[in-house]
């Protein structure tokens, strides 16, 4: 039994003293001996700038030597080992002699791996004071590693030589010449491997290597003249002088993917060192010896463009160089001023990009290509266009353009004319502006609608495609609808080829959509939707059509899905799924965007309009036409075919998609995927196969770039995987920093309370893995959006916030934010304590044992925020809900904790009562916890002796 014991304390007068700030010092003495004393306190930053400032005002050459050599001395202690040795130089200069800024240099430098120069300054302050134990022994340590330094290199030497003896020996064994192959690579990313292999005659060796044209020895030469390259700018300057240009480009055209790509990545690696985008610690020492790089980088282009119209060119090389032309031309930011390397390509390589697009794979002489190429050449022509900065350059641009097809148009010689039409049809697939332009020319939109009814298969091919693309420039889809798809039916109804069917399936499709009529969407031709997607189901899983042709049923597919009964049918045919999965794996933006829609419509995770009963009721009343639901299309339905997606692997296409080009996935495609994962992340049981087939990896880029409602559906789907998940099983290593962000973008007002709740729970299942995460959250700016959301009057949403909040109160920037003057934050929390959500007691309380617990001025501030404090304590340590009472009574023992007044203050209320009931219950495991606390808390009274032990009768 406890009883009170009530002592007199006497009240306490605190008087605060503030002194007037120190004026400026403007005496150059008087701030060195200031900075001497920063620096004999250990505060190296606050001594340098004493000393800087000393400098501005000193006179005296001297006493400037003196400033230098003790700003080094800082500079030193800060790790800051460049500025070292520039300062401890400059004392030098002023005083040859001074032994201290020597001796400080030779630190500087050695830091700095300049050990030669290091060994010099050392041996000079030696000879000064030959009996200084400091200077031999950094005399002894520097000339140990001089000789290391020297038997590293020379074995480098060795090894190099080694290799390349290896390599070059026809007779050496195919094992050995794999490691010797291997180990040049690694030797030649690194720098001091790179620069021993480049100073031993290493770049003729490997251009024999080349030479040899075995495919393993030119693989592993490409890529150690790569790594040689890579963040070096007079390196690769060098290496691209001696290689040549036009050698670079015919390694690159060989039909043999992997040297094509590996060469492509050389060239690439070269570029990026010409416009300075290497390693930037390379670029001041070779600043000299690199002159103006604009004249390789011009001649780098002027070859790109000739390889695009050479017979000699693989269909891979050309891609390469399209690919090289893609990255490279266009200003990636459209706030630089300078787009002359755009100028450039326009008037010198234009009508060679107009040429590829116009290549008809099935007429003879056709340049060699990939599935890809034409398609790439039409994003190129679109990144040119938009590069374009006034009305002047787009009217050069077009001009050229029809300039070239007009002069391919001819009446009399048909082929010639399907080339014309053909490139039409490509810069159709580029620039919108520009296509809607040149089907305006005279005698283009006519031309392509009589290419239609023509007898020759390749007319209706070609004609059939430009169809297909001009029907989505909408101002000329009226002429298109009135002439073209009674051409199209006739077309898909009488002819035998495969090829041309499915490309006029996809017109009347695409015609329909396009002309609000019924063709493409309800009934056409000779069946029902339902039929047409069959076919295209067919012509998609038959492999031996070529894939160009098989892309064209995924379009189809793309329209036809809109039907319930198509998207239901098509995700339970699992070969037609495995069959687009595999045909998403290749770079395609039509392809990708295709896939996307399709699976959008499958999963219904297009945006739809809301009823209101009131306006229905309004329109029966009124007979107009009420579009309702379609069976399939409710949710028992949609849940059923995301079940069976998953089940078929769309994850991991889904995956593979998000991996393509910038060039290829486009922001729209990358829209798409993002409302695909979120419609597959809707329930929680399936978000565990999501992880696993990388979709948390996948989700990332989608939530940091494209439009703005893809972010917010890609970050929405991150919050709904994080609110559930392990982060370090879902976002493994540095990844799981990058997801904070996108959780973050949810918390505002402008998203809806759903978004705004998985984002909380994602934030706080992360605020309780580490620090560092939680200090990654708190430097994003999260906790006043936090803090906003526990004032919210939505029961969930503050009690995630609270919870959130009392897993980042653990965070000590978190509770110097608390304890902070002019702020209410502590009050918040305490008033929470008092709400009748127990889930949101349970998470303030909380919070408030971690801030007491912490930081004891909060206990204090705690008694002064609200006047109910003490009632709402006494609630928490009665409360019905263990966990919830064990908080209010590990804040009770904090308080107590923290001062004897304060102490006093709780025992002279009925907290005592309260402790003492629940302190002196039996000892139960079942809350044992509790009792504990309660009696911890009576004991430091009795230790501060307020209270004391009654004798047991």
């Amino acid at each position: 039994m406890f009883f009170l014991k009530t002592p007199q304390q006497p009240k306490m007068c605190v008087v605060v003293f503030f002194l007037p700030s120190a004026p400026q010092m403007e005496d150059p003495i008087q701030l060195k001996e200031e900075g001497n004393k920063y620096f004999q306190a250990s505060d190296y930053e606050r001594a340098a700038q004493s000393y800087t400032q000393a400098m501005k005002l000193n006179k005296d050459r001297a006493l400037q030597a003196v400033l230098y050599r003790n700003r080094a001395a800082c500079y030193l202690k800060k790790e800051e080992y460049a500025k070292a040795a520039s300062d401890a130089s400059r004392a030098i200069d002023i005083n040859s002699s001074d032994i201290k800024a020597l001796y400080r240099r030779s630190q500087a430098l050695e830091k700095l791996g300049k050990l030669d120069q290091a060994f010099k300054d050392a041996q000079k302050c030696a000879t000064m004071e030959p009996r200084n134990k400091n200077f031999q022994e950094t005399l002894r340590r520097l000339g140990a590693d001089i000789q290391e330094k020297l038997r590293i290199q020379f074995s480098t030497d060795m090894r190099v030589q080694k290799m390349f003896e290896i390599l070059l020996d026809e007779n050496s064994e195919k094992e050995k010449r794999e490691k010797a192959a291997n180990n040049l690579i690694v030797l030649g990313r690194e720098e001091a491997g790179a620069e021993r292999i480049f100073q031993n005659n290493g770049v003729s060796l490997l251009l024999q290597l080349i030479e040899t044209k075995n495919a393993e020895l030119v693989l592993a030469a490409v890529r150690t003249l790569s790594g040689m390259c890579t963040g070096h700018k007079a390196r690769a300057t060098a290496i691209l002088h001696y290689l040549g240009i036009d050698n670079i480009c015919m390694w690159m055209s060989v039909d043999n993917e992997e040297i094509s790509l590996a060469v492509c990545n050389l060239l690439q690696t070269i570029t990026d060192c010409l416009l300075g985008q290497g390693k930037e610690e390379h670029h001041g020492k070779e600043e000299a010896l690199v002159l103006d790089t604009k004249k390789d980088l011009k001649m780098i282009t002027m070859r790109l463009l000739d390889m695009l119209v050479s017979k000699n060119v693989s269909g891979q090389g050309r891609d390469r160089a399209l690919n090289l032309l893609n990255k490279n031309i266009p200003r990636k930011d459209l706030k630089e001023h300078d787009n002359s390397r755009t100028i450039f390509v326009i008037d010198n390589g234009l009508k060679k990009i107009l040429k590829v697009v116009g290549q008809i794979p099935e007429m003879p002489g056709c340049l060699p290509l990939t599935e890809n190429t034409q398609l790439t050449a039409s994003i190129l022509l679109n990144k040119l266009y938009d590069d374009l900065r006034c009305d002047p350059e787009r009217d050069n641009y077009r001009e050229i353009c029809e300039e070239y097809i007009k002069s391919k148009i001819d009446p009399q010689n048909m082929d010639k004319t399907l080339h014309a039409i053909q490139m039409v049809s490509g810069v159709l697939q580029g620039p919108f502006d520009l296509g809607n332009k040149l089907l305006s020319m005279k005698g283009v939109m006519e031309m392509m609608v009589a290419l239609c009814g023509s007898e020759r298969e390749i007319d209706q091919l070609v004609a059939v495609e430009a169809l297909i693309h001009a029907s989505t420039k909408l101002s000329r889809a009226t002429f298109i609808i009135s002439n073209g798809i009674t051409l199209l039916k006739d077309i898909y109804k009488k002819t035998k080829n495969e090829k041309i069917k499915i490309r006029a399936l996809v017109g009347l499709c695409k015609l329909g959509s396009a002309g609000g009529t019924d063709y493409g969407l309800r009934q056409f031709a000779e069946g029902s939707t339902e039929k047409l997607a069959k076919q295209c189901r067919k012509w998609l899983c038959n492999t031996s059509i070529d894939a160009r042709t098989r892309k064209w049923a995924v379009e189809g597919l793309a329209y036809l899905t809109l039907d319930a009964d198509v998207k239901d049918d098509f995700v339970e045919d699992e070969q037609a799924l495995q069959a687009m999965f595999e045909l998403a794996k290749t770079s395609d933006k039509t392809i990708l965007y295709s896939v996307a829609s399709a699976l959008v419509n499958c999963t219904n995770s297009y945006d739809t309009k809301e009823l209101v009963p009131e306006l229905v009721q309004l329109a029966k009343f009124s007979k107009q036409h009420v579009p309702e639901e379609h069976p399939k299309d409710k949710k028992d339905f949609v849940v059923k075919r995301v079940k069976r997606l998953l089940k078929a692997g769309v994850v991991s296409a889904l995956a593979c998609m998000v991996k393509a080009d910038s060039a290829i996935l486009t922001d729209q495609s990358k829209e798409l995927i993002a409302r695909v994962f979120l419609a597959l992340c809707d329930d929680p049981k399936d978000r565990g196969t999501i992880v696993a087939q990388g979709g948390g990896k996948a989700l990332i880029p989608l939530a940091v770039e494209g439009t703005d409602v893809g972010k917010i559906k890609a970050s929405h789907a991150l919050a709904k995987i994080a609110a559930i998940s392990n982060p370090d099983m879902a976002f493994p290593g540095e990844r799981v920093y990058e997801v904070v962000r996108p959780l973050i973008s949810l918390l505002n007002t402008e998203r809806d309370g759903l978004q705004n709740y998985e984002a909380l729970l994602g934030l706080t299942n992360f605020s309780g893995r580490s620090d560092k995460l939680r200090m990654k959250i708190v430097k994003e700016g999260a906790l006043p959006d936090i803090e906003n959301y526990m004032f919210e009057n939505h029961d969930q949403l503050r009690q995630a916030a609270t919870e959130c909040m009392c897993n980042l109160v653990v965070s000590k920037e978190v509770q110097e934010r608390f304890v902070a003057d002019g702020n209410d934050r502590l009050k918040l929390v305490v008033l929470l304590c008092s709400e009748d959500d127990e889930k949101v007691q349970k998470a303030a309380a909380g919070a408030l044992a971690m801030l007491t617990a912490a930081q004891k001025k909060l206990c204090s501030k705690m008694t002064e925020v609200t006047t109910q404090w003490l009632e709402i304590l006494q609630r928490l340590c009665l409360h019905d809900n263990m966990e919830v009472q064990h908080r209010g009574l590990v804040i009770a023992f904090n308080l107590i904790s923290a001062s004897k007044e304060l102490a006093q203050k709780l025992v002279e209320s009925e907290l005592l009562e309260i402790l003492t009931f629940v302190g002196k219950q039996e000892d139960d495991p079942k809350k044992q916890h509790v009792i504990n606390a309660a009696r911890d808390c009576l004991t430091k009274c009795m230790d501060y002796g307020l209270i004391k032990p009654l004798s047991r009768a």
